[in-house]
């Protein structure tokens, strides 16, 4: 069943998805200062790699 309503959804019903996401992490950590303070200590490059991490895994199991 959920792979039905996944195959109903176009680019951007899951660009829209990907943005509310974003949105949403961003005002997280806006409205909780320990989070804001822990993204700041944090390096760039870990979120970076984090990201193409997840990318890789979902565009590796599209080309199957």
């Amino acid at each position: 069943m959920f792979e039905k309503q996944i195959k109903k959804m176009n680019m951007w019903d899951i660009a829209l998805t990907k943005l509310s996401v974003a949105g949403l992490v961003l005002f997280l950590i806006t409205i909780w200062p320990a989070a804001m303070d822990w993204v700041h200590a944090t390096n760039t490059w870990y979120f970076f790699g984090v990201g193409i991490v997840a990318a890789a895994i979902v565009w590796f199991r599209m080309l199957k």
